[in-house]
C-alpha cells in the first residue's frame, strides 16, 4: 500500500509540473494588440483616403466593418494577464485532485472485480503495443547487452554527449521556430523580441547558442579520441567515415544558423564564409551562387540558409546519426591501445 501511494504521489507531483510549463510555454508572449491599417487597406483597393476631401460615403460603407475583439482572447493577446494564475492553480489543484480521485476509484474497482493484483497503465498499454508490433523481443536485445568496465570511461561518452546536445538544439530550435520571421525586414526584430518579449525566450536562445558551441568541441574531441586510439582502422573505415560527415555537417549547423540574426556580424561573416566556398577548383562558382542565391547576398539568401538549417542539414545529420549508431553496435568499440 506504501508503494501505491508513492506512486500517486510522484504522479500527482509530475502532473502539476508539467501543467506548469505548459502554462508557462503557452503564455509566453505578451503581443502587442494588433490594429488593422484600415488607411492602407483603402489604399490597396483603389479608395480615396479618409483624409482626403474625395471620400465617397458610399465606397467607405462598403469597406468590411473592423472585426470585433473577443474580451478574453483580447486580454491574452494583448498581453493583459490580470487575474490569469488564479483559475490556472485551481484548475491544476483541483484538476489534480480529481486525477488522483479517478484513478483510486478505477484501481480498487478493478482489483474488486478481478480478484487480482492492480497491474500499472504502462504496463498494460506496453502490452497492448507488444501484442501488435512485437518489439520487446528486439528492444530486449538491445538494451540487455553487457557494457564492459573499460568502455564507461568519460571520454568513451564524447560521442553520446554530442548526441544529446543535438537533441537539446532541435528541442530549443523547435521553440525559437515559433517566433523567428525567415526574412530579411523581420528577421532581427523576431530576435529582439524573443529577447525582450518572449518568456524565457532570451535563456532558450543561449542554450540553442552554447549547446551549438559544445556540439563542436564535443563532436572535435569525440574524434580526436577516435583518431589517437585508432579507431578509425579496419573494419571501422566506414565508421569514421560517417564520422566526419556528422562533424562536417555539425559545422554546417553553425554556419546556417550565424546567418539567421541577419545583423551586420551574420551579413559579413556569410560574405566572407560564401567568398571562403566560391574560391574552391572546379566547383567554386557554382557553390557561391547556390548558397547565395545569385552572386551577391540578399533576402532569398537569408531563406536558403534558412531551409538549410531547419530542414536538409537536420535530415542528413539524423540519418548519418543513425548509420554511425549502428555500426557501433554491430562493430563493437575500439579497446584501449
Amino acid at each position: 500500500m506504501n508503494l501505491f501511494f508513492r506512486r500517486i504521489l510522484l504522479g500527482t507531483v509530475a502532473f502539476v509540473l508539467v501543467a506548469a510549463l505548459l502554462l508557462i510555454f503557452a503564455h509566453q508572449s505578451q503581443a502587442r494588440a494588433y490594429e488593422p491599417n484600415w488607411e492602407l487597406a483603402r489604399e490597396s483597393a483603389g479608395l480615396p483616403s479618409e483624409k482626403s476631401s474625395e471620400v465617397v460615403p458610399s465606397l467607405l460603407a462598403s469597406l468590411p466593418p473592423p472585426p470585433k475583439q473577443d474580451p478574453c482572447l483580447h486580454c491574452h493577446i494583448a498581453g493583459e494577464e490580470k487575474g490569469l494564475w488564479t483559475p490556472v492553480a485551481r484548475w491544476v489543484i483541483f484538476g489534480s485532485a480529481g486525477l488522483v480521485l479517478v484513478f483510486g476509484v478505477v484501481q480498487a474497482s478493478s482489483m474488486r472485480k478481478t480478484r487480482s493484483p492492480w497491474k500499472p497503465l504502462m504496463a498494460r498499454a506496453g502490452e497492448w503495443i507488444d501484442e501488435r508490433y512485437e518489439i520487446s523481443d528486439p528492444l530486449s536485445k538491445m538494451l540487455a547487452k553487457p557494457v564492459p568496465d573499460w568502455q564507461r570511461r568519460w571520454w568513451y561518452c564524447l560521442g553520446g554527449i554530442t548526441a544529446f546536445l543535438f537533441i537539446v538544439q532541435g528541442i530549443t530550435g523547435v521553440m525559437l521556430a515559433f517566433y523567428y520571421q525567415p526574412t530579411p525586414e523581420a528577421a532581427y526584430a523576431s530576435i529582439q523580441f524573443i529577447e525582450t518579449e518572449v518568456r524565457f525566450g532570451a535563456a532558450i536562445r543561449m542554450i540553442h547558442h552554447w549547446s551549438a558551441n559544445g556540439m563542436i568541441v564535443m563532436c572535435t574531441a569525440h574524434m580526436l579520441r577516435v583518431f589517437i586510439m585508432g579507431a578509425y582502422k579496419k573494419p571501422r573505415e566506414l565508421n569514421w567515415v560517417s564520422g566526419v560527415s556528422l562533424l562536417v555537417l555539425t559545422l554546417a549547423f553553425g554556419l546556417t544558423g550565424y546567418l539567421l540574426p541577419w545583423d551586420q556580424r551574420a551579413y559579413w561573416a556569410s560574405t566572407v564564409a560564401t567568398e571562403i566556398a566560391g574560391s574552391m577548383p572546379a566547383i567554386g562558382n557554382l557553390a557561391l551562387i547556390f548558397l547565395r542565391v545569385g552572386w551577391n547576398i540578399g533576402a532569398q539568401t537569408l531563406s536558403r540558409f534558412y531551409a538549410l538549417h531547419v530542414l536538409i542539414i537536420p535530415v542528413a545529420t539524423v540519418t548519418f546519426m543513425g548509420l554511425h549508431f549502428i555500426m557501433v553496435r554491430r562493430q563493437g568499440i575500439m579497446k584501449p591501445l
